[in-house]
């Protein structure tokens, strides 16, 4: 057991739209957008929220990348249905819980992309540790 345990300290939201691009790469992503950039002391990331802000024509996927600074790691992949939203019909929606998503240092960035041109927006909830 550690003797000082690190818990959270000062809460976190990162929030950034998606590039009108789309980026089909799951190795060398180039329309990545920084979501949340970590805190020297490190940040756990307890949630990523996913809000399309257009119709989605056909299903399609957000996906998330760890980033050390010069290098992009595929963390997760958040599948967003396709949906015609309206004045009436609400938008896509998804949210993604995580308890293991840590950025260890302000070096560590989460990034995005998304497959297929969408807009949306990605926002991490989260706290510095």
């Amino acid at each position: 057991m550690a003797l000082n345990p690190a818990f959270a300290v000062t809460p976190r939201i990162g929030s950034v739209a998606l590039s009108s691009s789309a980026d089909t790469s799951y190795t060398s992503p180039t329309n990545t957008v920084t979501v949340i950039t970590g805190a020297s002391s490190g940040t756990r990331i307890a949630e990523v929220v996913v809000q399309m802000t257009n119709t989605v024509a056909s299903a399609t996927m957000v996906r998330l990348f760890l980033n050390d600074g010069s290098s992009n790691f595929l963390f997760d992949e958040i599948a967003i249905p396709a949906a015609t939203g309206s004045q009436s019909v609400k938008q896509t929606r998804v949210a993604t819980i995580y308890n293991n998503l840590i950025l260890p240092s302000s070096s560590w960035t989460l990034r995005a992309t998304v497959h297929t041109v969408n807009a949306g927006v990605v926002t991490a909830l989260g706290a510095d540790l």
